[in-house]
This record gives C-alpha cells, structure tokens and sequence, in this order.
C-alpha cells in the first residue's frame, strides 16, 4: 500500500522549514523547523526540517568562527578592520541568503524531493 502526500501542504511545510531563517537569526527561527520535524509525518519534509536545522547550525558556526575575529579587530582597529573585511562579510550574507531562497526555490518547483545544502556539516 502506497501512501500519498499532499504537495501544496509538503510545499508550504518544507518552504516554513527554510524560510525560517529570514525570520531571526536567533534561536527563535530554528524552532519552526524543529517543531515541523515533530509534527510532520510526511518523510520529505521530515528530511527538509532536518536539513534546515543543520543549516541553522552552519550559519551560527560560521557567523561565530568568522564573525568574533572580525568584531574584535574592527574594535582594534576603530572600526578600519570592518571598513576593510566588509567584502568578507557580504559574501557571508550573500551565501546565506542566496544558499535559502535556492531552498525555497527547490521546495516550491519539486515538491517530492527534500533539498540538500551543499558544502555544509550535517549534525542530524
């Protein structure tokens, strides 16, 4: 016996899941993904839920890794280190973006394949 899901529903679900990082950056976006992950019995989505949580954690490591150092230089600095590294920063924003609107993308055009973010750790 073969189950089927509804697409609008799996579209509107795996979209949440992705989106939800435009939503905050803090621990309030991931939340969206992890209770669609607990809700959801639609394997797709499941898997998408699983995905943008791991996404979430690849943002924060980044941001961290990338971000404290900056911070403190541009303090150093009087602000000439962040003058000078914001080309770093923008593609850092420009990845992060462009990587979940590529998701949202995905999500809404092939609805029955769960979307995988390249180059990240996954944790889940």
């Amino acid at each position: 016996m073969q189950i089927t899901y509804d697409s609008d529903k799996r579209k509107l679900l795996s979209s949440l899941c992705h989106g939800a990082i435009f939503f905050s950056t803090t621990l309030l976006s991931v939340g969206v993904p992890i209770v669609i992950n607990i809700i959801s019995d639609d394997p797709v989505v499941k898997s998408n839920a699983k995905e943008s949580i791991n996404f979430h954690f690849n943002v924060w490591f980044w941001a961290t890794v990338i971000g404290v150092p900056i911070g403190i230089l541009t303090w150093l600095t009087f602000g000439i280190a962040g003058f000078l590294l914001f080309p770093i920063i923008a593609l850092g924003f420009l990845l992060h973006w462009g990587l979940t609107i590529w998701a949202l993308f995905h999500c809404l055009t092939n609805p029955d394949e769960p979307f995988r973010y390249p180059f990240i750790f996954r944790l889940l």
